[in-house]
């Protein structure tokens, strides 16, 4: 379920193809099969918490079109930043996070946020999205995402690969208000599949995780 998970589980090919294998990096260019595999997306649990807190913000009152913070990991970010790095005041893309700005307001702040992969194709902010009410936009190649065998991503997600990244804003500007509203109306009904629970409930991200097996 770490970085060297993938490499560890491939090393002996004749234990190798008897596996079912429970990875965040389910890359598809580093052997992952999502036929037998089962994808689980990355999430950041502060001590004694079970997730970030709800910031979101009536859709009419986001002034952001779409928003990302994190380090230059990885070639995706590297043109992300190359194209939006602190170029546009609707399309906020940050290395740093501004003085006197919190991230999870900023997250609730958005109508989309932007998921780009790093050094590996999981990332954090998917699930850091949802749970905020933005609808990701997911930027990978190769990523099999989590669940969906059941989940329709494209409901509630937009994906597109690494060579659109500079026309990020067009691709957000032509979607209509209805369009985005259900799509975000799509995100808050997948919120539960991406939440920890204690003890665990139906339909939470250890039963989905326990459905896929």
């Amino acid at each position: 379920m770490i970085g060297w998970a993938p490499d560890v589980s491939s090393l002996k090919l004749d234990l190798y193809k008897h596996f079912i294998r429970v990875l965040c990096n389910a890359n598809t260019s580093e052997r992952f099969q999502p036929i037998r595999d089962i994808s689980i997306l990355e999430i950041n649990i502060a001590p004694g918490k079970l997730g970030p807190p709800h910031l979101k913000q009536p859709h009419n009152k986001c002034p952001i079109l779409a928003f990302f913070v994190g380090n230059a990991h990885g070639y995706v970010r590297s043109v992300l930043f190359n194209y939006w790095k602190e170029k546009d005041a609707e399309i906020q893309v940050f290395e740093r996070l501004p003085r006197n700005r919190n991230y999870t307001k900023l997250m609730g702040d958005n109508k989309f946020c932007l998921c780009p992969n790093g050094y590996e194709v999981a990332s954090l902010r998917i699930v850091e999205a949802i749970v905020a009410d933005c609808v990701p936009m997911i930027i990978d190649d190769h990523y099999s995402l989590s669940f969906n065998d059941v989940l329709d991503w494209s409901k509630f997600s937009l994906i597109i690969t690494f060579e659109k990244i500079s026309e990020i804003k067009k691709i957000l500007k032509v979607i209509l208000m209805e369009t985005y509203l259900r799509m975000q109306k799509r995100v808050k009904q997948a919120q539960r599949h991406f939440v920890i629970n204690q003890p665990a409930k139906p339909y939470d991200m250890l039963h989905m995780i326990l459905h896929s097996l």
